[in-house]
């Protein structure tokens, strides 16, 4: 069981899924962890929920932590930042998930010498299966950046990368999510058409894209290997891709991912 203390500022949904997948995995304590929430009616519902110490006062969520999560949105970041930076500890590591909140104008609210962490996460975090992307400052030192790593590795995959690349991250594994949620109703929608019970549809459906997202890490296999091999010539696969294909399925997706990223340019403005 870790010992560090891990201050979430912001009980919202990502949150959720972050600090239920770290007591999940059992990385820490309940006793460890404490969340600040907007209203006393959520962090009520936190606090039963999680079985985690809870505040209304943000103040008083960043000085229990040598960790602490700023789970707000991006445009509220000034106005929460200002609010706490008196009370966060001298060498606490300071981390953002909010899309187009970047490390320099992290440190233009704080200081030059504060201990910032870039991070992208998603929500299947709360199912162990989380994608976080996570760019350290220059004052994260190995043994912290490797904290952190093992952090959110207890609840899904991690990869380390450069800044420049940050702004192309939501579209790709934050946001992805939504859109696989989108397609697994999508398919579900074409059973229930075919007369197959709605509930039966989604798990076949989620079941489904479950195992090809497996398939696709385990194997090792391009995508379109793994595609050609369930397509048999004259079969009822390739005439699904070839309709998927007229319909610029892969276009549409792309386009969707610019985009992704071209608000998350957006919101850095």
């Amino acid at each position: 069981m870790n010992k560090k203390t891990i201050s979430f500022i912001g009980s919202g949904k990502m949150a959720q899924a972050i600090f239920g997948g770290m007591l999940k995995a059992g990385f820490t304590s309940h006793e460890a962890l404490i969340a600040s929430a907007k209203t006393a009616a959520t962090a009520e519902m936190v606090t039963k929920k999680y079985e985690i110490k809870t505040t209304t006062d943000n103040r008083v969520a960043a000085s229990y932590g040598d960790i602490v999560v700023l789970a707000v949105k991006p445009y509220l970041h000034t106005e929460v930042l200002n609010e706490i930076k008196e009370s966060l500890k001298e060498d606490a590591i300071i981390v953002t998930i909010a899309a187009g909140v970047d490390i320099s104008y992290m440190q233009e609210q704080l200081s030059m010498s504060s201990k910032i962490i870039r991070t992208m996460p998603n929500t299947p975090s709360l199912v162990g299966e989380g994608m976080t992307v996570i760019c350290p400052n220059k004052n994260i030192t190995e043994e912290e950046l490797q904290y952190t790593v093992d952090l959110f590795s207890s609840f899904g995959k991690v990869e380390v990368m450069e800044e420049r690349l940050m702004d192309a991250i939501p579209a790709i594994s934050g946001s992805s999510p939504a859109y696989a949620f989108l397609f697994i109703e999508a398919l579900a929608d074409g059973g229930v058409r075919s007369g197959i019970p709605r509930e039966t549809s989604y798990r076949l459906a989620a079941q489904s894209l479950l195992g090809a997202a497996k398939m696709v890490l385990e194997t090792g296999k391009h995508p379109g290997i793994l595609k050609d091999e369930v397509c048999t010539p004259g079969g009822t696969t390739i005439e699904a891709i070839a309709t998927l294909e007229q319909l610029q399925f892969r276009g549409t997706i792309m386009a969707a991912m610019d985009n992704c990223t071209r608000k998350n340019k957006e919101l850095q403005k």
